[in-house]
């Protein structure tokens, strides 16, 4: 995080976050409790982004992983169980989004941009890209991947691609949602 993004978040010793949940819907989780675990684990300047698992914070750590399990720890006391989460400092994002991973390679008209996001990075790696029923997965970046799909009736075929290629111990969000995130 710039210095002038600390201060705008009020503390200048603060980085900026997002935390990606796995699994969450408005049918398991209320934001409102979910933010509330965030601020009862130390985060500040906590706000959810829509209604599947999205939080933007302030924290002084810069460890990931310590982030990640003071997140799930919060949770777990806060509403009885926890979520896999993956953290991200907003410039990192910021970052991923200016680089335009996507211009390289030719999306059908209608193709939906995801990045799936990694606690670790997949062994072995994959040989890209790889396709199933219109989806396909494109690249690999820093701790994700990028991915494309046109939607179809048959439902979130992009998901099976994906776990299938990287297992369950990901989260994914539209390119859109990351941009959420990220401002």
């Amino acid at each position: 995080m710039s210095a002038a993004s600390a201060r705008k978040s009020g503390n200048a010793s603060a980085l900026r976050y997002a935390a990606f949940l796995r699994g969450v819907s408005p049918m398991n989780c209320k934001m409102p409790a979910l933010k509330e675990c965030f601020e009862q684990a130390g985060f500040s300047d906590v706000k959810t982004l829509l209604s599947s698992g999205n939080v933007v914070f302030s924290a002084r750590g810069t460890d990931r992983a310590a982030l990640e399990k003071k997140a799930e720890t919060a949770m777990l006391a806060c509403l009885g169980r926890t979520f896999m989460t993956i953290v991200r400092p907003v410039d990192e994002l910021r970052a991923l989004l200016e680089s335009e991973p996507y211009a390289r390679f030719r999306l059908p008209a209608g193709s939906k941009r995801v990045l799936t996001f990694f606690r670790e990075a997949p062994k072995p790696k994959p040989k890209l890209p790889i396709e199933l029923e219109g989806a396909r997965v494109l690249s690999l970046g820093k701790g994700c991947a990028f991915s494309a799909y046109v939607p179809s009736p048959r439902g979130a075929v992009f998901m099976t691609l994906l776990e299938k290629t990287f297992g369950t111990a990901i989260t994914t969000r539209t390119w859109d949602t990351v941009a959420k995130c990220a401002r």
